[in-house]
């Protein structure tokens, strides 16, 4: 087994069980792309085995703080059936959820969502991707499922020296999907959709808005960044009157409207504009025209703490322009999904841009990730969605 000693001082983040090691804290030892190494501090204690990549600024992930505990076949079958069995704990109103979440639930760069009786896996750091073959069979052991579809061709894979590889590894079956969740249905595409093929950790975020859609009565509605409509239908099954989404993809926006289709709403209650949020609501601004609540579900603007700067310009510039269309009482919905950008300064953000707007508001909820996709106390990483329900007075 080899071993990489750390410089003195570097393994405070481990003793708090913090499952990430940079490659600055490193003073010698080095090792295969995903090979398991025993991880010692400047005098020789035993921290931690972890899997190591030698092309990422995070050279090694932690797989056990256990010195007793190999890492093996077994290991990684018990990790995978354990995390399965964690999401019976959460409340999860759909067919389709995250049943692997990374480093939250002990398996560093695993990512599997299960859509019916598929699943769909990222394998993102060496670690994952050496021990594929044995973390594919496992899942669907624990699952009692034959299908798995892997969507390992998300750019960070490029950061762990990995190729992009996506196609069938267990099984094969149709890649067009429909979900149910909650009181509708959504089509994905597992084999072209965004992530996995769609955004289940904006599940309770959408009932949440049908259900604000129900209770005041939104008449016109506003969704940006709509991607296959999501909150489009959410928003049509709270009874909001009518919906106006935009995205800048034209095949995302056919889907959205064939996701308010697949629900049986009058197409008339909806219009679909192919275009550039930010001039979008510029262009509504200098026409006048307001709306009773809007979402702002944007992609990541920072994916590390480096961009968070210019991030921050990003987010304030749309959110000051969706005050602006808020009619009085109007409710915005607005979203984060930035690693880089911290839920107390995305709140600055958003009251920055309330603020240049001159409008005032009641923060009446803060949204996460669904259940399914959960954050643990020794990483704070795992919380990159955040978002704030603002109430205009």
């Amino acid at each position: 087994m080899k071993t990489i000693q750390l410089k003195a001082g570097k393994e405070r983040s481990l003793l708090r069980r913090h499952p990430w090691l940079f490659e600055s804290a490193i003073a010698q030892g080095t090792a295969d792309a995903g090979e398991t190494v025993r991880v010692e501090s400047a005098d020789g204690q035993f921290l931690a085995w972890a899997a190591f990549s030698p092309s990422s600024k995070i050279r090694a992930r932690v797989w056990s703080f256990d010195e007793a505990q190999p890492i093996d076949a077994a290991f990684l079958i018990a990790a995978c059936a354990a995390s399965v069995r964690a999401r019976g704990r959460f409340y999860i109103n759909s067919d389709s959820m995250r049943l692997v979440h990374g480093e939250s639930d002990g398996l560093p760069g695993l990512i599997v969502d299960r859509y019916g009786d598929t699943l769909v896996a990222q394998f993102l750091s060496a670690g994952a991707e050496r021990w594929k073959a044995v973390l594919a069979d496992a899942l669907l052991a624990a699952t009692g499922l034959s299908r798995l579809y892997e969507r390992s061709d998300a750019s960070g894979r490029a950061l762990e020296g990995l190729p992009e590889v996506s196609g069938w590894l267990r099984g094969e079956g149709p890649t067009e999907l429909v979900l149910r969740e909650y009181d509708w249905q959504l089509a994905v595409n597992i084999a072209s959709g965004h992530k996995t093929g769609f955004y289940l950790d904006q599940r309770d975020s959408r009932k949440t808005f049908a259900d604000y859609s129900r209770r005041l009565k939104f008449e016109r509605v506003l969704n940006c960044y709509c991607y296959t409509g999501g909150f489009t239908v959410a928003a049509l099954t709270g009874g909001a009157g009518h919906v106006t989404s935009i995205d800048s993809s034209g095949p995302a926006l056919e889907k959205a409207a064939a996701n308010v289709a697949l629900n049986g709403f009058d197409a008339s209650r909806t219009t679909f504009m192919d275009a550039d949020v930010n001039a979008s609501l510029r262009q509504f601004g200098a026409a006048g025209t307001t709306f009773d609540a809007i979402v702002l579900d944007p992609p990541k603007f920072a994916p590390t703490v480096a961009h968070a700067d210019r991030a921050a310009r990003a987010y304030k510039d749309i959110n000051r322009l969706a005050f602006k269309l808020l009619a009085p009482g109007g409710v915005l919905f607005t979203y984060s999904c930035s690693g880089g950008v911290s839920a107390d300064l995305f709140h600055k953000i958003v009251a920055s841009a309330g603020i240049d707007a001159g409008v005032d508001g009641y923060i009446s909820e803060r949204m996460g990730g669904a259940p399914d996709h959960p954050m643990t106390i020794n990483f704070p990483e795992g919380e990159y969605l955040k978002g704030l329900v603002v109430m205009r007075k």
